[in-house]
């Protein structure tokens, strides 16, 4: 199980350090092609998005691979969980329905990866 785990955090943290990477460093106009929602949404809070992203990433990774409060990890997983949850709600109130592909995968590695991180409780 403890595997398991690493393998989906690795691939988790990867992805969400590089997206929130993009969201805290680039502008609005180099976004926008890759995430449309970001023309709708004020850029502190697409910037404060990009922190929590790259906060979740290193959530899931630093906390168990020091051994230091390693239930943390479960918390990164399940705040990324609530990321994807918000992601999903502006797609639909947007009517992007067949974008939502994405955000459901991530939601459903971040619940895989807040079961897995239980190995640690």
């Amino acid at each position: 199980m403890e595997i398991s785990y690493w393998i989906v955090a690795a691939l988790l943290a990867a992805l969400y350090l590089y997206a929130g990477g993009r969201k805290v460093l680039q502008s609005r106009e180099r976004l926008q092609p890759m995430m449309g929602w970001v023309d709708t949404v004020p850029m502190p809070l697409v910037r404060s998005i990009g922190i929590l992203e790259i906060l979740g990433a290193a959530g899931l990774v630093l906390p168990p691979l020091t051994g230091i409060a390693p239930l943390l990890a479960v918390a990164a997983a399940i705040g990324l969980v609530l990321v994807q949850v918000g992601g999903i709600v502006v797609h639909l109130r947007r009517g992007e329905v067949r974008l939502i592909g994405l955000n459901v995968v991530l939601l459903v590695a971040a619940a895989a990866a807040a079961w897995l991180g239980t190995v640690w409780l």
